[in-house]
């Protein structure tokens, strides 16, 4: 597999998506009677064409989008089955229907890996002794004469600082995306069919950081993770760079680091680390940060807030849970979705570093086949639909925002209409989405050479 086949796999799993997004808005469309002029893949010139019926179906040059062309959606026109003439619901259906058949693809393909490999239940598979987790008391929810001291392998968790859960990526992405305070939290498990909760009262822990994680085993030290603003992602390392040295020590696993950090606990004095960025070494002079905070339980230090460990492995599922947890699947990425724009709206994530157009995209792909195809091309299939189910959701909702250009923006101006009792005049309608497409043209050049700097560079 090399990067040339990322490239075309990321080309058909794009055209897939867009498709079917503009296939929404087609099929609303006809049922509505609103004539569909085009039905195109792609954009600028055409590479080759056909009609059936009222409509063109063309595939063009440039694989950056698609669209779905209806009589009168950007003018005035009186003829039969324009656009503009339907009633404002016909038209809210079928502007909607795009994001919503991307809800219905990523369901699809959620499905056929749930029936498959199972679904990832929320269940507890280590408890550090000593720690919260471990002594914390807890009540059953419908018998107070009934409690347990600890959680234990088996629980299943059902609800943590009063948000429910039902599979077990929830919770990690969770602990990516939220940094866990310091004040006692409540949390539900079920233990034999009964449910107890109870409150934690997390440790604080006191040390300097650098802010970043990685996996304590014999492979390389690759770093997993750069914290949001922490020393690291400040000094320019980022995810799967792979730490060779520190402080003139060679580091040739991650086992090996544990190990340095355990005899040279950080104090605040200047850590000079040799890190490979793409093969390429550089030399990092990194002060690290006194910090007082509460780590997430998935923590793999000796010195631990919360420590319970959660499942990443898969449960059989029968036909109803196949149904039942697809749609937690979709919810979970129009969640995540949702949350991650939030953060990058309020700064709480970066830019540069958190948005990416088709060229990170495509090298991200690219680094799943190529991690995936040892356990065979089931599991390579298996992960690119899981690719798909994020892409499909991730253009479903930002399409529902409310700008100019986009599904969402459009929706708006109906919304107004129904208020109002009346449209916005035509005119202005489409300078303000004509105004919104050269900001998303400006917005995609600008992405591209971000991707461009952050893969190549």
């Amino acid at each position: 597999m090399n990067t040339v086949v990322s490239i075309l796999i990321g080309i058909v799993l794009f055209s897939v998506i867009i498709i079917f997004h503009e296939l929404g808005h087609m099929i609303v469309a006809k049922k509505n009677g609103i004539k569909v002029t085009e039905f195109m893949l792609g954009m600028g010139p055409k590479i080759f064409s056909f009609k059936k019926g009222e409509t063109v179906y063309a595939f063009r040059l440039f694989l950056i989008g698609g669209a779905c062309q209806m009589l009168g959606e950007d003018t005035d026109s009186k003829e039969e089955g324009a656009f503009n003439t339907k009633g404002p619901w016909a038209r809210f259906a079928t502007i909607i229907a795009g994001p919503i058949f991307n809800f219905i693809l990523a369901f699809v393909f959620a499905a056929i890996i749930i029936a498959i490999l199972g679904y990832d239940s929320p269940a507890v598979v280590g408890v550090k002794e000593g720690t919260p987790a471990a002594t914390a008391v807890f009540t059953n929810v419908d018998d107070p004469n009934d409690t347990v001291t600890g959680m234990q392998v088996g629980d299943i968790i059902d609800e943590y600082e009063g948000k429910s859960y039902s599979l077990s990526r929830e919770l990690t992405y969770h602990f990516v995306l939220d940094k866990m305070g310091t004040q006692p939290f409540d949390i539900v498990f079920e233990r034999d069919g009964k449910k107890y909760k109870g409150t934690i009262e997390p440790t604080v822990i006191k040390k300097y950081l650098l802010g970043f994680s990685y996996n304590a085993t014999d492979d390389p030290c690759k770093i997993t993770e750069v914290s949001e603003d922490g020393v690291m992602m400040k000094a320019g390392v980022r995810m799967d760079d792979v730490i060779t040295a520190i402080n003139g020590t060679p580091i040739a696993s991650g086992n090996a680091l544990s190990q340095f950090l355990a005899d040279n606990p950080m104090d605040g004095s200047v850590i000079n680390m040799t890190i490979e960025h793409k093969g390429t070494p550089k030399e990092y002079n990194l002060i690290p940060e006194y910090t007082e905070s509460c780590v997430s339980p998935r923590y793999y230090d000796n010195s631990v807030g919360v420590y319970f460990d959660h499942n990443e492995s898969r449960v059989s599922a029968n036909p109803l849970q196949i149904f039942k947890y697809s749609l937690y699947e979709v919810k979970l990425q129009i969640s995540i979705t949702i949350k991650a724009l939030g953060k990058l709206v309020t700064g709480q994530l970066n830019l540069a570093n958190n948005v990416g157009g088709p060229v990170r995209i495509v090298s991200e792909l690219d680094n799943t086949i190529q991690e995936s195809k040892e356990d065979g091309i089931l599991y390579v299939f298996l992960n690119l639909l899981n690719f798909a189910i994020l892409l499909s959701a991730n253009l479903g909702v930002m399409n529902l925002l409310p700008l100019p250009a986009l599904d969402g923006g459009r929706l708006i101006f109906i919304i107004i209409e129904l208020l109002r009792g009346k449209p916005v005049p035509k005119e202005k309608e489409g300078l303000v989405h004509a105004i919104g497409m050269v900001f998303f043209l400006v917005l995609m050049v600008l992405v591209l050479f971000n991707d461009i700097r952050y893969v190549f560079f």
